[in-house]
């Protein structure tokens, strides 16, 4: 089980037009992820999605905060003695061209970190070369095919999966798969969604699903949690399909009622909403970081900054905050909320007839 507490990442950057500035990627990010379970994070991008995931495997550090696998706290471990609990947790990049080396073959791709797991296991060149056509086979490829070719020689879709069996090869509890599907083709991208779903069944692996597309987060993670990120803010948490089907955080609403509908088999949710300004990651506010673009905020929001409560208890004293009542529950739960004023909206589409049901 990994566990987040509060974890925080800052960057010092220097501008030739804008001068010194402190970045704030995480403002104290929360989380838990059982093992088997799922956990998406959606946002815009610049929002710190990324360097969760970083953190999440030890590429990036953290400033604040704490990080526990397993019940031990990282940040009181030396380097080397944090080694084989980020082994453990594997991530799944963006890009499929640049993540494989173009001038190996798969079968030296696989076979590195398989003889590296050899001075544990002590297994023979024999035994690699059978497990890696085994973890090849697992992701849906033909061994015999691919473990001659190089990158160039397969498809987007192939080189995804032989990035996912390159993962496994070090039998990951945990995989973080950082836009795992946004550069390969459309056609391809249900195969992968399907394959990540199967090896959280099959192998109890624990998934960190990072994406702006709501859809693969529903489906990869439909029994997991989703939370909603904003400049390095937690600003929604709960269930996956309570969030998407009953947001309540203007920030969600916007962001779901970005999501394209399919004319004439759906509607437009009747919520429907939109910022009120483009993002400014420059602007300095006391209160909500979402306030200057919100199209519902109001005199507090510019003065106070809400925490995440849960759903029902509004955030800080916005005493007049609708809580959803008979479209979400009406009961305080896991739905989780950063804002003075919550009310929750139908903002994805619906299909044609149902909206009116």
């Amino acid at each position: 089980m990994i566990e987040a507490r509060g974890i925080t990442r800052t960057y010092q950057t220097y501008g030739a037009f804008t001068g010194a500035r402190t970045v704030h990627a995480l403002r104290g990010v929360d989380f838990t992820l059982p093992d088997g379970g799922a956990v998406s994070f959606i946002g815009e991008s610049g929002c710190g999605k990324t360097t969760l995931g970083k953190i999440l495997t030890g590429l990036e550090s953290f400033d604040g905060g704490e990080l526990v696998v397993d019940g031990v706290e990282l940040s009181g471990l030396k380097p080397h003695q944090r080694a084989k609990y980020f082994r453990r947790i594997q991530m799944i990049h963006q890009d499929p061209y640049s993540a494989l080396n173009p001038t190996r073959t798969i079968a030296s791709i696989l076979g590195d970190p398989l003889r590296m797991r050899a001075k544990e296991t002590g297994a023979d060149a024999t035994t690699r070369r059978e497990r890696a056509a085994e973890l090849l086979t697992l992701v849906g490829l033909e061994p015999d095919a691919v473990l001659p070719k190089y990158p160039h020689q397969l498809s987007g879709g192939q080189r995804q999966r032989v990035v996912v069996a390159r993962a496994l090869t070090v039998d990951p509890t945990v995989l973080i798969a950082d836009e795992a599907v946004s550069m390969i083709d459309v056609s391809m991208r249900l195969g992968i969604l399907s394959l990540l779903r199967d090896l959280r069944a099959r192998l109890g692996i624990s998934l960190v699903f990072i994406t702006h597309d709501v859809a693969t987060a529903r489906y990869v993670g439909d029994d997991g949690e989703l939370h909603v990120i904003y400049r390095g803010e937690v600003v929604e948490r709960g269930l996956t399909d309570e969030v998407i089907l009953a947001p309540v955080h203007p920030y969600t609403q916007c962001l779901l009622s970005a999501v394209p509908i399919m004319r004439g088999l759906e509607e437009p949710g009747p919520d429907r909403t939109a910022p009120t300004a483009a993002l400014d990651e420059r602007a300095v506010t006391p209160g909500c970081l979402f306030q200057p673009r919100c199209p519902f905020a109001q005199d507090q929001c510019a003065e106070k900054h809400p925490v995440l409560v849960p759903l029902g208890d509004g955030a800080g004293d916005g005493s007049g905050a609708g809580d959803g009542a008979g479209f979400a529950g009406g009961e305080a739960s896991e739905h989780l909320h950063a804002c003075f004023y919550p009310e929750a909206r139908r903002v994805v589409g619906v299909e044609v007839g149902a909206a009116s049901a």
